[in-house]
């Protein structure tokens, strides 16, 4: 029979992060842009603010925001994420973050392109010991193919956000063509549940 699985590890979608695409949909990566940006999410939700530096050879995110803990010890945080970049296929480069944090005194530096605030700082999900919500569903669970709906739905919504251009050339963009996948994922899964619920009731 099969069941949910109980990782105590946090979740990635659960925390607040900071994404490259959105950065650089909102000018945070066009020369040198101060602003900031807000989560909404019950409990979890906040602000922080923004600097972006992309002149010369002086790349870095710079964030600043006020912490409250748990034990009602207030904190000020105010530093820099180093930016790298790669070059575009068509033309142009890509930014990355370079992760700042070190665990058990090996620092990271990975590059990527999401930063997440598990405790004190952002960092990459590694260093954070995030998992994603889907890696701790158990797949036998009679409920996990109504739970992929959902969730594939999320990314989608995600990835609608993040499309500028769906075709170049008469062809569907990478992302379009992940987006197209994902939704006929969504409707698999969505099909998979009808049956197995039209099964339970029987």
């Amino acid at each position: 029979m099969g069941r949910r699985s109980y990782s105590t590890r946090e979740e990635a979608d659960l925390v607040k992060k900071v994404e490259i695409w959105w950065l650089k949909k909102y000018g945070y990566l066009d020369g040198w842009k101060s602003g900031g940006m807000e989560w909404k999410h019950g409990w979890n939700g906040g602000s922080i603010g923004i600097i972006g530096s992309t002149i010369d050879n002086d790349k870095y995110i710079r964030f600043q925001y006020n912490q409250t803990n748990w034990d009602g010890e207030k904190k000020t945080f105010d530093y820099k994420v180093e930016l790298t970049t790669t070059p575009c296929n068509y033309g142009g480069v890509r930014y990355w973050f370079i992760c700042p944090l070190s665990k058990n005194k090996v620092y990271c530096g990975r590059r990527i392109g999401v930063l997440y605030k598990n405790g004190d700082y952002f960092g990459c999900r590694h260093c954070h010991d995030l998992t994603y919500c889907s890696q701790k569903m158990n797949r036998n669970n009679k409920f996990s193919s109504l739970f992929n709906v959902v969730y594939v739905e999320k990314k989608i919504l995600e990835l609608k956000e993040k499309i500028k251009r769906p075709y170049y050339a008469g062809r569907p963009t990478k992302k379009q063509r992940k987006l197209e996948r994902l939704c006929g994922q969504a409707s698999n899964d969505y099909n998979n549940f009808t049956r197995s619920k039209g099964k339970t009731m029987l």
